[in-house]
């Protein structure tokens, strides 16, 4: 993917969970969904389990599978499916896509030049803090823009 798309595909995806990020009825129950929405339903655990095709114990398990993280996402399509719902599967950003990009940039700008600087200052070229801002922009602006993958390669 080029760059141009890779800045495109962020804002896109930005705009779209836009109003998923700050939702706090996402947030699973503390005892889960399934077990949240089968209580409202007035549907009791043998019910569920009939309706998922497994035994009582195992849509118990299930249930308490969800709390702890642990079951697959076929799973969960088949609680959704038994209960009537939709499942809704995401991955919400802390915080815009294009925001987490500039940051990793930043940071790997801040790495690069500062090696560059404290070799420059060693044999006494060091630049004022004008120039260096400005470079450190500059690099920030290239890695953000051009980089795509090398971003994300640990230091």
């Amino acid at each position: 993917m080029r760059a141009q798309e890779r800045v495109l595909a962020r804002k896109n995806i930005d705009k779209r969970l836009i109003e998923l990020r700050n939702s706090q009825g996402l947030i699973r129950p503390p005892r889960g969904w399934i077990k949240a929405i089968r209580e409202a339903l007035g549907m009791n655990s043998k019910q569920l389990a009939k309706r998922m095709g497994v035994s009582q114990p195992r849509a118990s398990e299930i249930e308490k599978n969800e709390v702890v993280g642990s079951l697959t996402l076929d799973t969960l399509q088949r609680a959704a499916n038994a209960l009537e719902c939709q499942l809704v599967y995401a991955f919400i950003p802390r915080e815009p896509l294009q925001d987490l990009v500039e940051e990793r940039a930043n940071k790997l700008a801040r790495t690069r030049l500062q090696a560059t600087s404290h070799s420059m200052a060693l044999e006494d070229q060091s630049i004022d803090e004008a120039d260096a801002q400005s470079q450190l922009n500059d690099l920030i602006k290239k890695l953000a823009e051009n980089e795509g993958s090398v971003l994300w390669e640990e230091e």
